[in-house]
């Protein structure tokens, strides 16, 4: 790419990442343009994603990946329906303590990620090619970005979840209507609207954990 385009990259990056208030050491912020340059060039072969600009990748997918980060804690990660890693790699990129697992059905998508990974030498990520309701192991967090509707992802991520563990969805709009298909689910759920920089639609954050069970009445 040449660089009069990365540095329009890096200029973007930088005003998204201020307006999210983070600050970043120079090898995380060369990663997340690589990254980016890395999905453009796959892109035009393999259609990954709908976005096609370089500039509008940063603010649509890594920036709006990172509005995640103040709920994205350390431990183990779970990405469901990854697609060409989002928001998995930008968060694995500036959590050096995240551990993440970047899952999809999708062998295209998988054998970006695993260039991806390699490329950016994300040494605590790793790639697994199949079904969501096939995957296995317990994590911190499961995460999804538009992957499905929430009951849908519940269902999937709920028997994944370490003790203690949380869901976390990106969506648009607040889900209302999706919200409402939970009931009687046994899960619990907060809604977070999210700002993205340089972005004109709505985000939010739903963060979805197991209801307390009941205790049973003491036996005398």
């Amino acid at each position: 790419m040449p660089d009069a385009q990365r540095a329009a990259l890096e200029q973007r990056l930088d005003r998204g990442l201020g307006a999210l208030g983070l600050t970043l050491d120079e090898r995380a912020r060369a990663r997340l343009v690589d990254y980016v340059e890395l999905l453009a060039r796959w892109n035009r072969a393999y259609n990954l994603s709908a976005v096609r600009d370089p500039e509008a990748m940063v603010t649509r997918h890594v920036v709006d990946s990172l509005a995640a980060l103040p709920w994205v804690g350390d431990g183990t990660l779970l990405d469901i329906g990854t697609g060409p890693g989002l928001p998995g790699i930008p968060l694995a990129i500036v959590r050096d303590g995240l551990a993440v697992t970047l899952l999809d059905s999708n062998g295209k998508k998988t054998r970006f990620l695993n260039q991806a990974v390699m490329e950016l030498g994300l040494e605590r990520c790793r790639v697994v090619q199949t079904r969501a309701v096939d995957a296995d192991g317990e994590y911190d967090m499961v995460t999804s970005r538009a992957f499905a509707a929430l009951d849908e992802f519940w269902r999937v991520a709920a028997p994944r979840l370490a003790p203690e563990g949380r869901a976390l969805a990106l969506k648009g709009r607040y889900p209302g209507d999706e919200l409402s298909a939970l009931t009687g689910m046994g899960v619990s759920w907060r809604s977070f609207p999210l700002e993205v920089p340089d972005l004109d639609a709505e985000r939010h954050l739903v963060e979805l954990t197991p209801e307390p069970a009941t205790a049973s009445p003491r036996q005398n």
